[in-house]
Parts: C-alpha cells; structure tokens; sequence
C-alpha cells in the first residue's frame, strides 16, 4: 500500500476591509516553535511554504464537529496526492483511524494568503501573524461560508475553531499531505520510518507550528521545548493543535481545571519528560507526583537525549467532590506540565425519580442516541538502556634501560570507552465490553426480551481489557453509567454498581429504593409507547498512561402493550 501522509493548514483569513469591527475577533490559544532542518534527498524532501492548516468547527459543549471541514493553503498540491480526508485531532483522538485515500483531495485558497505556518531554518513562522490572521473577523466570515455555518452561530460563543498545521512533502518518492496528529499515527505504523527519513519535518517543526498555551477541550497545554524533536506520543496528546475561542463563550467551571475524575476511583495522571540531554542509568531521572499532599515517585527512568516519554503515577480519588492540585517536578530533563488540577465528581446523585402509575407524556419522540467521546485502545512506550562495552587501549610507553642496550614498553591498560544504547518497550491497551437490557425476572408477562411497558429491566454490562503490559500501567474498567430514552438520554441517569472488579469487570443496576422486592431494576414508564426501548451505557474509567479507554453501548427490549393490559378485574364471588 502506498505510504500515506496528509497535511491540513489551519488558516482562515480574510481581511475584508481595512477598517475591521472587533465583534467577531478570537481569541486564539496558539504558539508554535520549530528549529533547523535536516538535508532531503530526492525521494525524501520538503520545501519551506508548503503547508497549510486544517479548520475544524467544534460545538464548546459536545466537542462534535459541525459543518464541513476545510484545508487551508496557499499552495496547488499535486493531484496525485496520498492523503487522509478530513479527519480532525478529536476524531483521531476517539478513536478514528487512519484511511488513505489517493487524490481527490480538496482544499481552498484563501483570498488572502496565508502567514507562513511551518518554521524552517533562518526562516521562522511568526506566531503573532498567525493569532493575528486566525483570530480576525475576516478569517471568521471566511470560515462560516466554506463550512457552511452562519457567521451569527459561528461566533456567538458557541463554538471554537480547531486549528491544526499541514504539511505537504514527498516521502518514499510520493507526494504526501497530513496533520502533525497523522504524522504521527502514520510513523506507528511506517514502524519509525517516516521519522528516521523525515524527522526535522514530522517529529519537529509541524508539530510545534502549533499548540496550546492552556488547556482546552480535552488537549492539555504543552509546555516542553518548542525546538527538540518529538515522539508520536507526545505528538498525539499535545502537538499540532491551536484553538480559536470567541468572547461570548459559554461560561466555563470557575476553577480552571485539567481534568475530570470520578469519586472513589483508581486513576492514573501522566504528563511528559523530556529529555535535551542523556539520561541514562548512571543517574537515572525521578519524577515526584504530590496528589494534593500524598507523594508518589517513578524512578529509574532513562531517555535518549533529544527523546521524551510519558511518566505518571496511579493513585484513587477522594470518596467526596473536591478540587486536588497535582504537582510534579523532576531531577532530570523537563517536564510539559507542572501542575495538574484535577475536579472530582460524583455520577451518583441524580438517580430517576419515583415513577407512578399515573405518569403521562402525550407528546413523545424518541431522542437520538448519544455518542460520548470514546477511545478503545492506547499505546504508549518506555525507554531502557543496555550498556554497549567499546574497549580501548591506552598506551603508557615507558623505556627499559638495559646498561648498553634499552626498549620501550608499552605499561598501557584497556579501558571501556562505551556508551549506551536505548531501547523501548512498547505497549497497549484495548477496552472491548457489551450491554445486556432484559425484563426483570419479577415481570410476570414477558417473553425473551418482549415485555410491557411499566415494568423493570436490568443491565448487565461487561467489560474485557486486553493489556500488554505490567499492571502498574493500567487499571480496569471502574464506571457505568446508563441513560433512558423517557429523559433525552439527558437529566436522569443511573450510576451501575461493580460486581466484578478486575480485566473482565461485570456492572449491573444498583438496587432500585422504589422496588418492592429491591431489585436490580430501572422501572420502564408506563407510557412509554410500543416499540423499542433502547438504553444507552458509557462505561470508561480504564486507565493507561496514554489516557482513559471508554466506549459507547446500547441495547434494547420491545415494548408491546403496558401493564394495565395485565389487571383483571372480576366481581367478589
């Protein structure tokens, strides 16, 4: 299969006039950096301008995508071209993989060109330029019309622009486009041979020709090096992204938090260490985590120079909602964050009310199923080092005097003069699980998963995780929750219980407070019409240092008829 790499430019200006209102102006969480480029060869090269960035319209509260997504360029890539389609850094990052496609790729040029987006040598992008062209009123008028959203919608507060820089290069000889995300994603696969051809383009300057100065929709700010090569994991959680919010955005939570994680949960929190120089076993690096005063430590932890790795510590949230500031620091390299804060929720506290025999809602349609951000599968590395012995001679020529006669002797000794070679240990995780709605087995009419509308069901939810690695890495699946139809798969919900902990965890209903014989129910409402009822269950809290694995289910019963149908009235004999 051919290789596959596209690049998406994320630029969007267009200065309509001299003189521009400051409405619609953005505010843009952008930096960038880069350095020096190594030297291509004929079928491996790049040339300084061809890049461009990949606009993506995001909804601030559900992180879906809206409208079309555009590459932006000021140059006409080859028609032959092999790249990705339109797939955003959040779609990568739920899960989405990577399809290439050869040709047919569309791109627009904006009216007005470009700033340069990608650094190269002496000649360096300027990030003002770029907050600049992104945040201005034209780039949103621009924006609104070729993803096909009303300029009003488009910057009332409601939505962010994801920007993400492109790149457009020949690697193996083919004409290649792709985000700094599919760079990355494309060397995992290549098994490092993009980045052993082409790595002051893909592992350097387009990944650092964007990303954030704070945290936002899930992306964490990255402060690391903005001129050392990076590795794919690094890429993936923080490189090649800059956001675009406007004024009249949505009020955010008070605190300015990093995260989010569940009451009484084992979790793991990673970040970055980076290394500028060797950090190897004769003085190996500690990393220091204060989880709201408790002190954890991951040693022995040796990089390449120029090379970075995820470190992270596994620790269980407090049993109460609360705000927990996580500190790190290191004896070596540096780090991309240094403080963590982190919001500990609780999903238990907005169970179903009581339901009653004379609930009614005359006017009904079934909601849409909702589609939570899931990831069912990471990977992430660590370094070991093995010492390479490399030994020397090292002469000592002394003279041998004999009276009349004399010669030289050589006292010298061997020395080892090696050095170190890196290695790494890959692995991964992958969250697989399943939904089982059934009637109760108290309901007296039902027939396999047919059943009347008023009566229980039960959820039985189970989860498998796959793991190539020590359990230190990870943790199993820890949270369920499940959503009904009767309340938009919004406003109510029910948090299952842990029956089974472990790789292969089993959830089921807590017991119900309104149940006669307390079972492990959800009262279907008795108005329900016939037809499908569908329950919808996110179960996530399976813990890498890549992330956390989630994963959408559904299942459903059919309703036919409602319990009145079961009463039988009959006079007193």
């Amino acid at each position: 299969m051919k290789h596959t790499i596209y690049s998406i430019i994320l630029i969007v200006v267009l200065l309509i006039s001299s003189s521009i209102s400051t409405f619609a102006d953005g505010d843009g969480n952008i930096d960038n950096g880069g350095g020096d480029m190594g030297n291509g060869t004929s079928q491996n090269s790049w040339t300084p301008g061809n890049d461009g960035v990949r606009v993506t319209v995001i909804d601030s509260q559900t992180q879906k995508s809206v409208g079309k997504i555009i590459d932006y360029t000021n140059k006409s890539p080859a028609s032959s071209i092999i790249h990705f389609g339109k797939v955003s850094k959040i779609q990568y990052r739920n899960g989405t993989s990577l399809v290439p496609v050869v040709g047919g790729y569309y791109f627009k040029k904006p009216m007005k060109p470009l700033p340069l987006i990608i650094s190269s040598g002496d000649t360096k992008a300027s990030i003002d330029a770029i907050r600049n062209y992104f945040c201005s009123e034209g780039a949103a008028q621009m924006i609104a019309t070729d993803a096909g959203i009303s300029f009003d919608k488009l910057t009332n507060g409601s939505y962010k622009l994801l920007l993400e820089p492109i790149a457009y290069f020949k690697y193996q000889g083919v004409q290649m486009g792709m985000t700094a995300h599919e760079a990355a994603m494309y060397d995992q696969i290549q098994s490092g041979d993009l980045r052993s051809k082409m790595v002051s383009l893909s592992h350097k300057n387009l990944p650092l020709a964007m990303f954030l100065e704070r945290s936002d929709m899930g992306f964490p700010a990255w402060n690391g090096s903005s001129t050392s090569k990076q590795t794919n994991a690094t890429i993936m959680k923080y490189l090649g992204i800059g956001i675009v919010s406007y004024k009249e955005a949505p009020p955010v939570d008070p605190v300015d938090t990093s995260v989010v994680y569940r009451i009484n949960t084992q979790v793991i929190t990673a970040v970055t260490l980076n290394a500028s120089s060797e950090i190897n076993p004769d003085n190996p690096a500690t990393v220091t985590f204060n989880v709201g005063g408790n002190i954890y430590t991951m040693s022995n932890i040796v990089i390449p120079q120029g090379n970075s790795q995820l470190v992270w510590v596994k620790w269980t949230t407090p049993a109460s909602e609360q705000y927990v500031t996580i500190t790190v620091s290191t004896n070596k390299g540096y780090l991309s964050e240094n403080v963590i804060k982190a919001k500990i929720v609780d999903l238990g506290k907005n169970p179903p009310p009581n339901p009653t025999a004379n609930d009614r809602k005359d006017t009904f349609n079934v909601p849409s199923l909702p589609n939570k951000t899931q990831t069912t599968f990471s990977t992430w590395s660590v370094w070991w080092a093995q010492w390479h012995p490399y030994w020397v001679w090292i002469s000592d020529w002394d003279w041998c005097d004999h009276g009349e006669w004399g010669h030289w002797v050589d006292n010298g000794w061997w020395e080892d003069h090696g050095w170190y070679d890196f290695f790494t240990n890959v692995y991964s995780a992958s969250l697989s699980a399943s939904s089982s709605i059934s009637p109760d087995n108290k309901v007296p009419t039902a027939t396999g998963k047919m059943m009347k509308s008023g009566y229980g069901i039960n959820n039985n939810v189970q989860t498998v995780l796959n793991i190539s690695a020590p359990s230190s890495h990870v943790t199993a699946a820890q949270t369920a929750v499940s959503y009904f139809p009767e309340f938009e798969y919004n406003t109510y919900w029910r948090l299952l219980d842990l029956i089974n902990n472990g790789y292969s965890s089993r959830f089921e209903f807590k017991p119900n407070l309104y149940s006669t014989y307390k079972q492990r129910s959800h009262f279907s409402p008795i108005w329900y019409p016939d037809g499908q009822y569908r329950v919808y269950t996110y179960v996530q809290d399976a813990w890498t240092p890549a992330g956390m694995l989630s994963i959408n289910l559904n299942d459903t019963v059919t309703i036919s008829g409602s319990l009145y149908d079961d009463w039988h009235i009959a006079p007193k004999q």
